[in-house]
């Protein structure tokens, strides 16, 4: 009875002599080797632009070959890249970044990402993902363009400001409008008119994420449209 393998080469081959990527085997013996080559994804390259413009730190964890993952890390000027990990290397990796004290958010679409996605702060899969990757991830952009990584990024930081100017807000209402409503200076009538008026004033300060939101979407989905590679 022969064993066939297909898989990375230290698992197939019984004597690796060098043989990288995907091989095939028979009973440990190499038969076939197989080589792959990526693309990027639509606006991948004004994506890492974005990011890189923030101050993120990039990094490329994949499961792919060295020299393959070195040349997509080099078109995308990103420095730190690794290559032929596994799924518990990838998590190792992510929790050496949360013990340094780093926030890390994950973006991966294949079922060997799905253990870094967990680990991560937050992690982000397309649509395309698998369902494991799309069910690890915190956040799931139903289409392939990366700009949704940045979009996503810029609305949530709006978000946080428009709370904390919620918090402000409420706070500045109750410091002096309960002082004047206990002295007993207006009736009960207007405290409720004054009450709803500052629910009012708390929800339009948080429509504002909306309109940014629409914004936002709109120059993600026409910038990258001549840029795909």
């Amino acid at each position: 009875m022969q064993r066939y393998r297909l898989g990375r080469a230290d698992w197939a081959l019984t004597d690796n002599d060098g043989a990288g990527g995907t091989v095939l085997s028979r009973d440990g013996v190499l038969l076939a080797v197989f080589d792959f080559a990526d693309s990027l994804r639509p606006g991948a390259k004004l994506a890492i632009a974005a990011l890189a413009k923030q101050g993120l730190s990039l990094e490329i964890l994949s499961g792919d070959q060295p020299a393959m993952v070195a040349a997509i890390a080099s078109d995308l000027n990103i420095t730190s890249h690794a290559g032929a990990m596994l799924p518990a290397e990838k998590s190792a990796r992510i929790a050496a970044l949360a013990a340094a004290g780093h926030k890390t958010l994950m973006v991966g679409d294949g079922l060997n990402d799905a253990p870094a996605l967990v680990a991560a702060h937050v992690s982000m899969a397309p649509g395309s993902a698998m369902d494991v990757g799309r069910n690890a991830a915190d956040f799931v952009f139903l289409h392939q363009n990366l700009a949704a990584v940045p979009q996503a990024i810029a609305v949530a930081r709006q978000a946080q400001r428009l709370v904390q100017q919620n918090f402000a807000l409420a706070i500045l209402y109750n410091a002096i409008a309960l002082p004047i409503a206990i002295s007993g200076h207006v009736s009960p009538f207007i405290a409720a008119i004054a009450m709803s008026g500052s629910s009012i004033v708390v929800v339009l300060n948080a429509l504002r994420l909306s309109r940014g939101g629409r914004d936002k979407a709109a120059v993600a989905t026409v910038r990258p449209a001549g840029a795909v590679t």
